[in-house]
């Protein structure tokens, strides 16, 4: 019998906010629904794999390389009900609508929907770069099929990650440390941090000197700088000296001078009293074209450097704009604008800033230049026919900073060149030549919205000028003052997320939409860790990198890597085979599984694990089972190991800190004496995580005769250096947490301490941070209930946003707070997050019980979550109960009818015998 027609349409798409968003759009046929991000995967973990295939040779890879490398797809656990509800969904639909992003991901997953739905209904594709209504019914007019290319594209791309990341990660177990991993991209990025590091480590600096002159004419100051002396040009900055060296590089030591100390002071007295003569003027209109509209690379870059946040946490913020309708798909590669944008752009330009900032025609983006270019979208821009200005998004925190950023550089992008006139002047006095320069900003054109590397634009084209007064050429000026000027050269700056994309993204390295993942991976793994911006690689990247390019140098290989991605865009095409494209990487004596094998057997597992480090002879640096170690041979051959901080990073560690660790193992350390209460000797020591005082040694004998198994530790507040203790601030610092007195409103003690994230004090679970301007030592009773008093900081906010009250019937406040990402609810120890189309100033107490009860925070929900647990756990225990006296009382039955039997057996037998 033919299924009665519903006319209903099921629409899939990744997300409960692009669901959502989505619905306002589309009618009552249609029923939108979230997928939660991909429903099958290959295993993660052993359990995962199906048990037919468990005692296969290939089944650890979850690939099978001898078949084609066909791949074991699972549905994880989490997702099986979400399969089981769109199963059950498009039995009561006459249309399935596929609506994933419309990049290689997106086609993956509306691939594998297709394949764990076995959909009876007619599917359609549907694709839009932005959650418009205008765009959402274009969408509806123009359906393609699933586009097989792309899937086999992505496909391929996780098969490659995973044949090289389980087939050279065991190698790493077995060689270096157990639970490491390499990537296909991952490996490649850690080297470019690891070779920037040891980069650093061969720098040898160097010390110059430099003369300004202070000036001032027609009451404006300014300042010129010593440019040459002798005919030979001052040496100034890292571009005259050769980093490994500190000296002038070749040729420039016979064409260059360099400052040295006394050398700017002899000049300086030489050049007192001499008259200074404008020798040279040079005056040139500078017009600069605006950037273009973000990329994905590009975006994280900004992001990073002026907003601070990372490439993950930037792609979060893009990804929650987009599902909401603000921002068009934020994984792209292209440049390019739309017409609509390109007039919504202009009729932004016209009324914020008027017609003078409108160029005559539009500009056009004709796309990057990078490597690879691929999945030629729009650019990033805010989403519609119209842009919401940043002030009118109703948006809030990291959220309004990124969408302000978009709209302005988008903005930006359609407006005038910038003029301004750089000025070049130079000043002859005795054998020295002086040059200053000024920059006038002549008209700001797209710089009024747009400046790189700053929040606020206006303020940034003030202090980009340098105004030097009216000058010509013979006229003599006034020097007020020589000074002197000690510099010196700098070492390459390790990457930052921002410098790092840009650098992977000029070589070709993955692809922009990989990047958050990738930076983020190598951070988990422990080889990257960050000192601020700064990515910092650890001793283990820089044993592991050194064993790739050794042994397996391809897959560390920026051109083999850029080859890898280019081969996977082409199978995107269609124009590459990608089985024999997967076999020529894996299989032959060439291939990745054929080089491992053979280098297994090579590499000696000592030489592995260690890595010697320029300009630190003598030293060998060791990775072991817990962590990075130094060693040192004695004269008497013997070899001696100490452990390295974590916080002890490659380039920043010397000889002499690396001896006093060794120095320390081989002789103890002095104790600073001993404490009067147990008689036992306090020690300054240094372990895996850092400096710390200690009381007593291991497995002393105490005082009262038991072993010291586990000595009284503390950690050294920041900024205090092991040289720097003494006895008083040991036995202070192991006092802590120490008691001060008690809170005179609860009786309850308050304790001040030393935690995680530094010193504190406490009553009654309630945590206060010290600030950095008050020394530890000094918080008494008195400072620590001033602290307690203070509002509590939650996620860097000292207030709330938005004071609700007290929760009905309760003395618990309910208030609501600004995070990372967006405005939320705290109530006790629950936070829970505003809807995206919430507004805060309108929130009432009754919508917020509303949500906080939805999320069972409240007393009453808690109670409730609680009594239904455990009247679950009681009918289980029921059910439990009476299977167990169902299968009692058939025992009890069996063994009654078993007595019967043994009697009627018994009766026959002696009837039996009667009867003979």
């Amino acid at each position: 019998m033919a299924k009665a027609s519903s006319g209903q349409k099921l629409v899939i798409v990744e997300s409960p906010t692009k669901a959502k968003t989505i619905r306002k759009y589309l009618g009552k046929d249609f029923i939108v629904e979230s997928c939660m991000g991909h429903i099958r995967d290959l295993p993660q973990s052993a359990k995962d794999i199906p048990e037919k295939f468990k005692k296969l040779p290939w089944s650890n890879l979850g690939v099978n390389v001898e078949k084609n490398f066909e791949p074991i797809y699972c549905i994880p656990k989490t997702k099986t009900r979400i399969v089981k509800d769109l199963k059950t969904k498009i039995k009561d639909v006459d249309e399935l609508i596929l609506a994933t992003d419309e990049d290689r991901e997106g086609e993956s997953i509306s691939w594998h929907l297709l394949e764990v739905l076995s959909p009876k209904v007619p599917v359609k594709r549907m694709v839009f770069h932005e959650i418009t209504k205008e765009a959402i019914e274009d969408a509806l007019e123009n359906f393609r099929e699933v586009d097989f290319d792309l899937v086999r594209a992505q496909e391929a791309r996780r098969i490659l990650d995973r044949l090289v990341g389980y087939t050279i990660s065991p190698l790493l177990w077995k060689k270096v440390a157990y639970g490491l991993s390499a990537g296909r991209v991952q490996s490649v990025a850690v080297r470019l941090i690891a070779e920037r590091e040891h980069e650093r480590i061969r720098f040898k600096k160097a010390d110059y000197w430099s003369i300004t002159g202070n000036h001032l004419k027609d009451k404006i100051p300014f300042e010129s700088r010593i440019h040459s002396y002798g005919g030979k040009r001052i040496a100034l900055g890292n571009k005259d000296f050769d980093p490994e060296t500190g000296q002038l590089i070749g040729d420039k030591k016979n064409t260059m001078k360099h400052l040295k100390d006394g050398d700017a002071d002899s000049i300086i007295k030489e050049l007192s009293g001499k008259g200074w003569k404008v020798s040279d003027y040079e005056e040139k209109p500078i017009s600069n074209k605006p950037y273009p509209p973000f990329i994905t690379s590009t975006l994280q870059q900004a992001a990073n450097s002026k907003l601070g946040l990372s490439s993950k946490e930037t792609m979060q913020l893009a990804q929650k704009l987009y599902e909401r309708g603000f921002i068009t798909y934020m994984r792209t590669d292209s440049t390019n604008l739309s017409q609509q944008a390109i007039t919504a752009a202009r009729d932004c330009i016209k009324s914020l800033y008027g017609a003078k900032y409108l160029p005559d025609e539009p500009r056009v983006y004709t796309g990057k230049k990078a490597k690879g270019a691929q999945e030629a979208h729009e650019a990033i821009r805010p989403a519609g026919t119209e842009f919401v200005k940043p002030e009118d998004a109703k948006l809030s925190g990291a959220q309004w900073k990124l969408y302000d950023l978009i709209w302005k550089r988008t903005v930006a992008s359609q407006m005038v060149n910038s003029q301004k006139k750089k000025v070049s002047v130079k000043f002859e006095v005795g054998e020295a030549i002086f040059s200053a320069n000024g920059n006038t900003l002549v008209f700001p054109g797209f710089l009024k919205a747009y400046v790189e590397g700053s929040d606020d634009p206006d303020q940034a084209l003030e202090d980009r000028e340098v105004v030097l007064p009216p000058l010509k050429v013979g006229e003599t000026i006034k020097c007020e003052k020589l000074t002197p000027n000690q510099h010196e050269t700098k070492p390459p700056a390790r990457f930052t997320e921002a410098s790092l994309v840009k650098k992977m993204e000029e070589e070709g390295i993955g692809r922009p939409s990989t990047y958050a993942t990738i930076i983020s991976t190598i951070q988990d793994r422990g080889y990257v860790r960050k000192m601020g911006n700064a990515l910092v690689p650890t001793f283990t990247a820089l044993v592991v990198t050194k064993l790739l390019r050794q042994h397996l140098p391809d897959y560390v290989d920026l051109k083999f890597t850029s080859e890898m991605e280019r081969s996977l865009d082409t199978i995107a095409e269609g124009e590459m085979d990608h089985l024999k494209y997967l076999g020529s990487i894996y299989n032959g004596d060439k291939g990745l599984r054929g080089q491992v094998d053979k280098q297994e057997e090579e590499i000696n597992g000592e030489e592995s694990r260690a890595i010697q480090l320029e300009g630190l002879d003598g030293l060998s640096f060791r990775i072991g089972r817990y962590g990075a170690y130094v060693c040192r041979t004695e004269s008497d051959g013997n070899e001696v190991c100490a452990s390295l901080p974590d916080s002890q990073f490659p380039g920043d560690i010397t000889s002499e800190i690396a001896n006093k660790l060794i120095d320390q193992k081989i002789n103890g350390t002095d104790a600073l004496g001993k404490d009067p209460e147990t008689d036992m000797p306090v020690y300054v020591l240094t372990g895996r995580y850092g400096p710390y005082v200690q009381l007593g040694e291991v497995d002393a004998e105490k005082s009262d005769g038991t072993k010291n198994e586990k000595p009284k530790r503390m950690a050294l507040p920041a900024g205090v250096e092991p040289e720097d203790v003494d006895l008083p601030m040991a036995l202070s610092l192991l006092e802590l947490p120490k008691t001060l007195g008690e809170h005179p409103d609860t009786s309850k003690v308050v304790k001040k301490g030393l935690g995680r994230f530094g010193p504190y004090v406490v009553h009654d679970g309630d945590f206060r941070s010290i600030p950095k301007t008050d020394n530890i030592f000094d918080v008494d009773i008195q400072r620590a209930l001033e602290l307690l008093a203070q509002p509590k900081r939650v996620r860097g906010r000292a207030a709330p946003i938005k004071v609700l009250g007290k929760y009905p019937d309760s003395e618990e406040e309910v208030n609501v707070y600004t995070g990372k990402y967006g405005p939320y609810i705290k109530f006790k120890n629950k936070n829970i997050s505003l809807p995206d189309d919430m507004d805060v100033e309108k929130l009432s107490m009754e919508e917020a019980v509303e949500l906080i009860k939805a999320k069972g925070a409240d007393a009453g929900g808690a109670k409730k979550k609680k009594a239904a647990k455990k009247k679950k756990v009681a009918k289980k225990k029921a059910v439990t109960r009476k299977a167990g006296e169902k299968t009692a009382t058939k025992k009890k039955t069996i063994k009654k009818k078993k007595v019967v039997l043994k009697k009627k057996k018994a009766t026959g037998s002696n009837s039996a015998t009667t009867r003979s």
